[in-house]
């Protein structure tokens, strides 16, 4: 019987946060509060890198990708990854294993108040949590692009909010689904977005900054507007029960000495999601 497997990635350096040293400690603290299990940690160095191709630290998150999916090579077939992050960056090798496995298909439901759909050229500031889902698509720096191309047209962006210029005209020329944080209170849009995509399988990323900063406040790059906590659970569920999980992550999370309200919504999180 197929069991869970989480793989925590402490990566900090894929982010332009300026606190972004704190994703190493939630990640690590999120990672305990997953159900028991098999669990593998992923070795992320201790300092940042050298910029390359207008991508920051781009040597180490090279070095980084190959050792997650090192990580994600010794999972059992069949069995469900839950990715912890870290910033967002670390869910370049679990898409790229979920579309090994289910093909065309497969669909990506990106959680986010950002689209991370810049191009180097694009960023404005080099951060490579910002470009992860282009390069999903196919568009991705040397060394940090995937084994295997998710086509647009099967990714849903839910929440998002804060979009550059450049990834909006994207979003328009490529067909990517986008579900802005009113349509997520209702079950239709969400599951019409998906069954259009013709997937019957469904990877979902969930950057903990697609929750309201009201609500959520500790990662790096909060917007206002977001989903609550009860909203975001119903909506992978939803999704859940309709179709096959392919794999998920959590992303985001900037732990602070105060973590009395992080700690409950992250709990409501882990039992609502995997309780």
């Amino acid at each position: 019987m197929a069991g869970q497997v989480v793989v925590e990635v402490g990566q900090w350096q894929g982010s332009g946060a300026g606190t972004a040293l704190r994703l190493r400690s939630g990640a690590a603290r999120l990672a305990e509060l997953l159900p028991e299990g098999p669990r593998y940690t992923v070795a992320i160095e201790a300092g940042a890198g050298t910029s390359r191709d207008g991508v920051e630290n781009a040597d180490v998150l090279e070095r980084q990708l190959q050792a997650v999916r090192a990580v994600l090579a010794e999972v059992p077939a069949g069995d469900l990854t839950v990715t912890i992050g870290g910033d967002c960056a670390v869910d370049l090798a679990p898409v790229e294993t979920a579309l090994s496995a289910f093909g065309d298909r497969l669909a990506v439901v990106w959680f986010d108040a950002h689209a991370d759909l810049n191009s180097p050229d694009s960023s404005p500031s080099g951060a490579f949590h910002g470009m992860v889902l282009r390069a999903l698509i196919g568009d991705g720096p040397k060394g940090l692009r995937p084994l295997r191309t998710l086509p647009a047209e099967r990714v849903v962006l839910a929440g998002a909010r804060s979009l550059d210029p450049g990834e909006r005209d994207l979003v328009e020329s490529r067909g990517i689904r986008h579900l802005a944080v009113g349509q997520l209170a209702q079950p239709g849009p969400l599951l019409a977005a998906v069954r259009a995509t013709g997937a019957d399988a469904v990877y979902v990323h969930i950057d903990l900054d697609v929750l309201d900063p009201l609500v959520f406040p500790a990662v790096g790059t909060p917007e206002p507007g977001g989903l609550g906590v009860d909203e975001l659970i119903a909506a992978v569920r939803l999704l859940t029960e309709e179709f096959t999980l392919a794999g998920i992550a959590l992303t985001e999370y900037e732990r602070t000495e105060d973590t009395g309200q992080e700690e409950a919504v992250l709990r409501r999180i882990v039992d609502g999601l995997f309780g």
